[in-house]
Order: structure tokens, then sequence, then C-alpha cells
């Protein structure tokens, strides 16, 4: 059995305590405990026994596993910190709530700005026509981004030369100010963390370790994205820094509309007019489908307008898995104007045999409809 405290009597919280109440807790205890400040012997103790409890009880996961099998964590064991892993370096969280570091009492909390950096990532939006969103495309794209100035290999200093120690903080990266018993580390303004100074700067980039290029990439896109879709070219973004790797670039897919079909999610929609005769008595005709090809359609006997006829398979590719959505065809039945004579008395005819007869109005002259005008 572990002889460990328990993460709540250390904050000195009951088990129902807020997140908010958690962290106020450790703000307290972390000021009052940290080695540099409390002259106690066992205050590096204390500072990072209250720090595991702080990650422990402000992660809603580990907490849960916490208060249900303790110190153990879950059944099997998580490695490290008897049960809970990935814990982090307390003088890190200490820094993130209080924005400083307390330095000397501790040894050495010494701590620079020269580790590895990885590189920023960036975003290129891509316009590409609807059919390439289905079937897929490959496309060239053109960015601008930093590497390694080729000319000081990213030393900053001219060939032939090399930086020199920081005289400020003497290559620490960090300087110190004295506030009575505290001692504040802050960022050494000269060398700005870097440890060492240019004197001579690189007459290409300036000191600036990295220059601008122009660099093409061909991009690959599946069949099936769609609009807003992201593609990641991994390590195809910003430099890193003293070694760090790079960042990725992102591809932001932008698809245009098509003339004709629309899509939703992966189905396929069309509008088709079709004529009254063809509503009424069916009929078989063709459509065009994505593909580019004709697909024939058997059209109902007695179809209205806003009907739907599903044509399967002939929709958008699944990105992740085999198959096609569907073309969903919606039908519009077209009422026909400018009738020749012959038409006009084939439905005079045709509608003395509906339900209810249809008297035909007679085409009004132009007097007529300038009396209808005035309500004469």
């Amino acid at each position: 059995m572990s002889n460990k405290r328990d993460y709540y009597e250390i904050l000195g919280i009951d088990r129902n305590a807020s997140t908010e109440d958690i962290k106020k807790a450790y703000r307290r205890l972390a000021r009052q405990y940290h080695p540099d400040v409390c002259k106690d012997p066992d205050a590096e103790i204390r500072f990072k026994e209250i720090n595991e409890a702080y990650q422990v009880l402000s992660d809603p996961e580990k907490r849960a596993v916490y208060d249900r099998f303790g110190h153990g964590g879950a059944p099997g064991g998580w490695g490290g910190f008897e049960g809970f892993g990935g814990f982090r370096d307390p003088f890190e969280i200490f820094e993130e709530f209080f924005g400083t570091s307390f330095g000397m009492g501790f040894g050495s909390r010494a701590r620079t700005r020269r580790g590895p950096q990885r590189g920023a990532d960036l975003r290129y939006d891509l316009e590409i026509e609807f059919t390439e969103a289905v079937f897929g495309a490959e496309k060239e794209i053109e960015i601008t981004r930093h590497q390694t100035c080729p000319q000081c290999n990213g030393s900053g200093a001219e060939p032939g030369t090399s930086p020199i120690r920081c005289p400020e903080c003497n290559g620490l990266g960090e300087v110190r100010h004295q506030m009575g018993f505290f001692l504040n580390i802050s960022t050494c303004p000269r060398c700005q963390g870097e440890g060492e100074v240019i004197t001579t700067p690189c007459s290409r980039c300036r000191g600036r370790k990295r220059v601008l290029e122009q660099r093409r990439l061909a991009v690959k896109i599946p069949a099936g994205v769609d609009d807003g879709t992201q593609i990641r070219l991994a390590k195809e973004g910003e430099p890193g820094l003293n070694g760090g790797p790079p960042g990725n670039l992102y591809v932001v897919l932008h698809v245009k509309p098509h003339r004709f079909f629309r899509r939703v999610d992966h189905d396929i929609y069309l509008e088709l007019a079709i004529n009254i005769a063809q509503a009424a008595l069916g009929d078989e005709v063709e459509v065009p489908t994505i593909d580019g090809s004709m697909h024939k359609m058997i059209i109902p006997a007695g179809t209205q307008t806003g009907d739907t006829i599903r044509l399967r398979g002939l929709g958008v590719p699944y990105l992740r898995r085999d198959g096609r959505g569907d073309m969903i065809v919606t039908i519009q039945v077209l009422t026909p104007t400018n009738l020749t004579p012959e038409q006009r008395a084939l439905l005079i005819e045709l509608g003395k045999t509906l339900d209810k007869e249809v008297v035909p109005q007679r085409e009004r002259s132009f007097f007529d409809r300038v009396r209808e005008a005035l309500g004469v």
C-alpha cells in the first residue's frame, strides 16, 4: 500500500472542490513552499508534492481515476509516478502561473531559451473544381517560407566569424535581479535568451539566420474531399530553431460550385425538367452524371413536381472507405406555354375527360386588356 499523502489533503481542499478551488489552493501553496522562499529543509519535497497533487486533480481524467483507485492508478498500472504518467517539471507549471522563476536557493534552476524549438505551421488556401473534389487530382502550389541561410548555415554570423558569448548574461541567456530574499530571473535583453551575440552579421540574412524562399510542392488531393478539407504536408512548414523540427503545411481546399450538380455529404443532386406527358405517362430518359456519361433512368407514370429518383452508386466516392454515395434526381414538371392550335385542341379534349372539365379562356385582345386595366 502506498504511504503517499492524499492529494486533497495536500492541497487542503475537499473532494467536491471545483477546478477553480484547486487552482486557488495551488497558487497559495506553491508561493508558500517554493524552495527559494521557504527555508524549511523539506521545502523542495513539499513543493514537488504540491505540484504532483495539482497535476492529478486539475486533470478531469486523472482526477476520476485517482478518486476511484487512489495512488495505484488504473488496474495494470499507468507507469511513472506510481500510477500516473506524463508529469511535468513543477517549476514549469510555477512559471506558467506566476510568469517568473526564483533561483539560486534551489541549486541549478537557471533556464535557457536556447533549446530546440519546433517551426511554425503554415496555411495555404487552394481553390479546386467540383469534379476535382469528387474524383481527386494532383495540383502544384507555390509557397513562400523561410529556410536556413545557406551562406552562414544558420549561425547568423558572416562566414569566417562566429557569434560571441553574451557579455551581459555571460552566456546564460537570462539575467538575475536580487529583490530582498527574492531572486527574479528574466530573459537577457541583449541576446534575447540566446546566450550569444553576433558582432558581424551575415550579409545575406543580416543575422536573422534564415532567408525567405519560393518553393513549389505537389499536392495530392484524394477523391471525396469536400469544401474546407485540410491536407497536411508534414515538415513543409517553417524550419525549427536551434535544431528543432520543422512545422507542417496545411492546405485548405475551397471547392467551386458546379453549374448543374449540387453536393450534400456524399450524394449528388440534379434537377431534371420533364413535360406533362412524360409526367403523366412515364418515360425512359437519359440523365447526365458527374462521371461525364449519360445514365438511363425510368420516370414512373404519375410523377409529380418535387418527386425524387435515387440512382445508387453515382455520387461522391467515400474518402476513407470503398463505395460511393448516390445521385438524386429531383423532378420538375414544366407547364407548356405558347401552344400551337393543334396542341391546344388536344388539351381541350383531354380536359373534357378529366374529373373536372377545363373551360379554356379565350385570348384577350389589346382593347380587352386596356378595359381591364381601367376597370371598365
